[in-house]
């Protein structure tokens, strides 16, 4: 199961630039695995500390299906770093914070979200 976050700030959405699992590099939303004994709530806010430096607080949850917890949330401290000698982001290319118009850095996958959660969004 994964458990990601759907971050907004000043029309921009955070991203990770990182290899998937089908082979290829994309702009994604931070998130991963959700560990033993651990909540997806916990794994969503784990998962964004870990690949973009800050500590966010769950808004809602966006969005569920059978494998995938997709989640609002807002960053309430940190900066944006990234430890690439980490091996828990071994998979991480970059991370950045994207416009929200700009079409090209969203897939089949992420771009049905983002929309989702701009047409209910309470943090923008």
């Amino acid at each position: 199961m994964i458990s990601q976050a759907i971050i907004l700030q000043n029309n921009q959405i955070l991203m990770v630039k990182q290899y998937v699992q089908r082979g290829d590099i994309v702009w994604n939303f931070p998130g991963g695995g959700i560990e033993e004994n651990e909540s997806p709530e916990e794994a969503c806010i784990r998962e964004v500390k870990e690949e973009t430096g800050y500590d966010v607080e769950i808004m809602r949850l966006a969005f569920r299906n059978s494998n995938k917890f997709t989640y609002e949330a807002r960053i309430i401290s940190g900066e944006l770093t990234i430890d690439l000698n980490s091996e828990v982001n071994k998979d991480i290319i970059d991370v950045s914070w994207v416009r929200i118009d700009d079409k090209e850095m969203f897939d089949h996958y992420t771009a049905p979200l983002l929309n989702m959660v701009l047409e209910n969004s309470v943090s923008i």
